[in-house]
């Protein structure tokens, strides 16, 4: 065997290293190495996909790690030595090594390394060791202790002292040889590898100084560097010159005794603790058939003899103990009282999960194939996804930590990379770019998920431009370039869980964490690829909100309230979904999918199942030939007549991917499993495998007495659109999340919006979209109150209770003391003694103003001017009083009673401490309009060419143009919103009268939402008094009809009437009547005009008064 590299760091060591994984094993293999090892820093994150890659290679992997331990004589100081496995305990014991390392605990790192290496190979790291530390420090016989530290603790012949050739080392070279001889202690060549070629230095130190975060000299690009990954003859002749060639033949002959076989797709299922003399298989049917009693009162044969088909399944595929594991977790949950979702992915298929409450959608009942989940003729281990309230999700983390043991459960982790935007970002941080030229750079990247830079490159001319425009602009982009994707921070995986019979550390390195859950260093595919059960756990908000709604109803209502019982296909609530009035539901709210449920008026369950399953690239193209069938505007093609009991259901589109296995099975004879592996195969377009599928298609069709062309098309169609189908369990479970949501918007909107703005408390834009939606419904809202409101917002008496941790300016803290003194010593009796209670470190008058101003202390009947001017006062009085009786009295705090702030001013403090005023706004009165007449509300204003919206002017300010011109820009205001409109010079002179702060007016025109930018803007064309749109809207069905029977003035007259009809606009439609011509016009909409007194006159003077008439 040739020259071995033993010391090769990859980007796994985060930030050090340019090295990815697959360029290291490609450059190594090309260059001709037969071993390779990599040894990144204390983890060992990469090692499971660095040996399948050198496997596939033809290279002997070589597992092995840089340990930084303290030092022996410079212990504040951590020196890396690098360990090797010789064999598959050896890797065991590095997986041991590696997770104490993560516990920085050095104690007990240094207690596992005084045993159990005799499996493991130890070397002197060279350049950052502390054994060639003390020597450049001239500190030969510490360096030598340390030697013989090392010595004593490997196996005879298993510690060697590393020998580098860098430049600086050199000098280190005489020595080692000396100590080498005088310990007897062998030497070998040791080569450190950070990047594949030596041009990559400058990459590699860009990617370093974003990690410790320092500025890089760019002048240094020039220097090739040392640490990179030469061709095996030529490491091995530079020994050979050095007069060290025993030295690189000692790195073949560890390389040759080594050897590790990773065992894979091992059966490490754990056993659930089933009772004494009774089988997993065995105590899974009975709790099975426990549950289906409980699920079906009756009729339940069917049900029987699906359920034992699937147990047969399980049992035979070696599952049984996984159900029964997820049972248990389920169980927990409900005796718990947290709230699951209805299933997720195509567990929901599975009747064997309906019965054990694992999933909440009858799979019969909605026509769910359990193959879909579970296929005997294609191995994989089953995936049940489930979901929790994500306010929750670590209380069932804790219960399975509990019952397998901390040592045998572990969450997964993630690595986040350096995408393209942050490469370009963190590449010009360390370049020494402002943040401000760094967002230059940035934002000349397209916002797509996913693009790298050299794509990035081809599509943005802002991009190549500065990339043109010198030396190092090419310099930063290259760069940038080649650091990116390369993992930059580990992080924990949403969902992942990972739960073992044996002590995880035995069979995958750890990252120990104090007071939570162990990270997996290995990543989920590596994870699972070892054999280990894989379960997730996610945390849905959405669960959280219903969870939350589910309890207020049951407080409000003093009883249970099942949410998996409710009624389906509940008229209110459909009707709900018909109006699209679903904001806060669960995959409901997007704009784009409420103008779909406008368009199909879904009248079931089954319909929102097809909404969800359709509104997605791809099948989206299918959405308006499903609604148009679904009205019976377009005939539904079946393809076939034997296919209209599986496509029935969405119209004769293929919406889903059981939709495909079931017509499978129906003309060609496949059998479910058989359809799973044709549908997975469309999914995946491997050629090869999909012309043995349509062969087998054709030929089980004509079996079945098909015509072959029939046979043909029918195919065509499931390739066509399998690709794009859904997974109808999924749909079915995710949809009946969003049903139940709805339900409880409909039934009891209090508690279903009180819930809801508990999970936008912190985000104001969602928030002032749910606000407007509890407007909308008329749900009442009341303002804090220092006796009623709990810490969220709560239901009293069907009213939702402002919570105080929605008050602006209150620190937690400070809200917990107030909650805790009320609930020990009863409801605060008024303002002075709520100051005398709290204690004296909240006697601020920064805390208690936000109280005051937020109306929390209304209750106790004084005027919050009061309170505000009485304050400063009380403060004093209570502080130099103390707990003094006679003090008291005398300096008993006194209100300074005022009137109560204008009504403006109320409304102004209001908004700063609650974030919108919950004062009945003057325009509240005329809400019916909003509906009535396609007004909107200013929160609920979106970017259109035309738009009406109603307010209150609350400010106007006048200006002139350039051309000194006047024009005028508006405030106006309503229940949701402020907003800033613009009235140009035409539009400021028709409506000059109308400006006047206090006037409730409609406006009409074009709105451009900008509201990122706080730049939204709103340019009016049409401005109406509310009064007088109030006496047009009862003339909105009048018609005014005007006589035209002079050809000579006509042109005249008609460009006339068109100014008049805009100085007056309104509701009023206009017919011409052409005498002429012989013929009758009617205007368009945008000519409605107001036909007050003064406008009827100037039309009566235009025309002749037995000319004009209006109906």
């Amino acid at each position: 065997m040739t020259f071995t590299q033993l010391q090769v760091i990859s980007s796994y060591s985060l930030l050090q290293s340019t090295t990815k994984l697959t360029n290291l094993v490609q450059s190594a293999k090309e260059k001709g190495y037969e071993a390779l090892a990599l040894t990144d820093y204390n983890v060992l994150y990469g090692q499971l996909d660095f040996y399948k890659l050198c496997k596939k290679a033809g290279i002997k992997p070589i597992l092995g790690i840089q340990l930084e331990l303290k030092g022996n004589h410079y212990q504040e100081q951590t020196f890396p030595i690098v360990l090797l496995a010789k064999n598959y305990q050896g890797y065991q014991k590095l997986l041991k090594l590696s997770t104490i390392r993560s516990k920085e605990d050095e104690s007990e790192l240094k207690k596992e390394l005084q045993f159990g290496l005799e499996n493991i190979i130890g070397i002197t790291s060279g350049e950052k060791g502390e054994v060639e530390t003390l020597l450049a420090n001239n500190e030969y016989e510490k360096a030598k202790e340390v030697v013989q530290f090392w010595k004593e603790i490997f196996s005879v012949n298993q510690f060697f002292l590393g020998v580098q050739l860098y430049q600086k080392m050199h000098p280190l070279i005489e020595p080692l040889q000396q100590l080498s001889k005088e310990v007897r202690v062998s030497m070998i060549a040791l080569n450190e590898i950070r990047y594949l070629n030596s041009e990559d230095q400058f990459s590699c130190q860009v990617l370093q100084s974003i990690g410790s975060n320092e500025p890089i000299d760019i002048h240094s690009e020039e220097i090739n560097g040392e640490y990179y990954l030469p061709a095996p003859e030529d490491i091995y002749n530079r020994y050979q010159a050095m007069g060290l060639g025993e030295l690189a033949d000692k790195t073949a002959e560890v390389a040759n005794s080594i050897f590790i076989e990773l065992p894979l797709n091992q059966p490490l299922l754990p056993k659930y603790p089933v009772p004494e003399g009774v089988s997993a298989s065995e105590y899974l049917k009975k709790v099975c058939l426990e549950g289906l009693t409980m699920r079906m009162k009756k009729g339940k044969e069917d049900y029987l003899e699906r359920l034992q088909y699937e147990l047969s399944i399980i049992h035979e595929m070696g599952f049984d103990d996984y159900f029964l594991i997820v049972w248990d977790v389920m169980a927990f949950a409900k005796n718990a009282s947290i709230l699951p979702g209805a299933g997720r992915g195509s567990a929901a298929g599975s009747l064997v999960a309906y019965v054990l409450r694992i999933t909440h959608v009858d799979p019969i009942e909605y026509n769910l194939l359990f193959e879909r989940f579970l296929n005997k003729e294609r191995y994989n281990m089953p995936d049940i996804d489930l979901d929790f309230p994500d306010d929750r999700r670590d209380e069932v983390l804790r219960y399975v930590k509990d019952k397998y043991g901390y040592h045998h459960v572990a969450q997964i982790i993630t690595f986040g990379t350096l995408a393209a935007k942050m490469s370009i970002r963190d590449t010009s941080r360390v370049f020494g770019l402002t943040p401000a030229e760094a967002s230059v750079w940035s934002n000349a990247i397209p916002n797509q998920i996913g693009i790298q830079l050299k794509d990035a490159y081809k599509q943005s001319k802002p991009l190549q431009r500065l990339v043109e425009k010198n030396t190092t602009n090419r310099l930063l982009f290259e760069t940038a370039m080649k650091i990116e994707g390369v993992p930059r921070h580990i992080s924990t995986h949403a969902a992942g869980v990972v739960i073992s019979d044996q002590p995880l550390v035995e069979l995958i390195p750890l990252q120990q964490r104090e007071n939570e859950l162990s990270l997996t260093q290995y990543p989920m595919g590596n994870v699972e690829e070892i054999g280990l059960l894989k379960m997730d756990f996610l945390g849905l908000k959405n669960l959280s909100i219903l969870n939350d709604a589910v309890q207020l109803v049951e407080k409000a209502e003093g009883k249970a309230f099942d949410i998996f019982s409710i009624p389906i296909n509940d008229s209110k609530t459909m009707q709900l979904f018909k109006e699209s009035n679903t904001n806060g539901i669960f995959q409901f709210e997007s704009a784009g999918i409420k103008n779909v449920l406008r368009k199909l008026g879904p009248e079931n369950l089954e319909d929102l199942v097809a909404v969800n399953a359709l509104y997605r690239p791809g099948p989206m193209e299918q959405i308006d030939t499903f609604i148009s069938r679904k009205k019976g505007k377009q005939p539904i093609d079946y393809l076939h007549p034997d296919l209209e009991p599986i496509l029935n259901v969405t119209y004769g589109v293929m919406v889903y991917q059981e939709q495909v296995m079931q017509v499978a099975s129906k003309l060609a004879g496949f059998t479910l499993g058989e359809a799973d592996i044709l549908r997975r195969a469309i999914g995946k377009k491997e050629k090869a495998t999909l012309d043995r599928e349509k062969e087998h298609f054709i030929q089980g069709a004509i079996n079945n007495g098909y015509e072959v062309k029939k046979a043909e098309e029918v195919y065509q169609y499931i390739e066509r659109f399998a690709n794009y189908g859904f997974n109808r369990s999924h749909s079915v479970a995710y949809s009946y999340i969003a049903y139940q949501m709805a339900y409880v918007k409909a039934h009891y909107p209090a508690a279903f919006f009180a819930a809801l703005l508990n999970s936008a408390n912190a985000h104001s834009d969602k928030m002032k979209s749910y606000l407007l939606d509890v407007i909308k419904q008329s749900v009442e809202l009341t303002y804090p109150d220092i006796n009623q409101s709990d810490w969220q917002y709560s239901l009293v008496n069907n009213q939702i209770q402002f919570g105080l941790s929605g008050v602006k300016g209150l620190r937690r803290d400070f809200i917990s003391h107030i909650l805790v003194e009320r609930k020990q010593n009863g409801p605060y009796q008024d303002f002075v003694q709520f100051l005398r209670r709290i204690s004296t470190k909240w006697l601020k008058s920064d805390l208690i103003i936000p109280l005051i101003a937020s109306g929390a202390f209304d209750t106790f009947g004084h005027t919050r001017a009061t309170l505000m001017g009485s304050l400063a006062g009380m403060l004093s009085s209570i502080e130099y009083s103390g707990n003094n009786v006679d003090l008291i009295e005398v300096l008993e705090p006194r209100y300074v009673e005022k009137e109560e702030f204008p009504l403006s001013e109320l409304t102004e403090l209001e908004e700063k401490y609650l974030g919108y005023s919950l004062l009945e706004h003057p325009i509240e009165e005329y809400r019916h309009l909003y509906k009535e007449n396609h007004i909107f509300y200013i929160g609920e204003l979106t970017s259109k060419q035309s738009t009406r919206t109603m307010g209150l002017i609350k400010e106007v300010k006048r200006i002139k143009t350039k051309k000194g011109d006047p024009m005028a820009f508006l405030t106006l205001t309503d229940a949701t919103g402020m907003l800033n409109a613009t009235l140009f010079p035409e539009q400021y002179v028709r409506y000059i009268k109308y400006l006047q702060e206090g006037q409730l007016v409609v406006l009409t025109g074009k709105y451009e939402d900008k509201r990122n930018e706080n730049q939204s803007s709103f340019i009016v064309q049409k401005l109406v008094l509310m009064e007088e749109y109030l006496l047009q809207r009862e003339k909105k069905n009048q018609r005014c009809f005007i006589r035209m029977t002079n050809e000579e003035l006509y042109d005249k007259q008609f460009k006339e009437l068109i100014s008049l009809l805009k100085e007056f606009p309104g509701l009023c439609q206009v017919v011409l009547v052409d005498t002429v011509r012989d013929r009758k016009i009617l205007l368009d909409e945008k000519y409605r005009f107001n036909p007050s007194k003064e406008s009827v006159e100037k039309l009566n003077r235009l025309f002749g008064e037995k000319n004009v008439v209006i109906q």
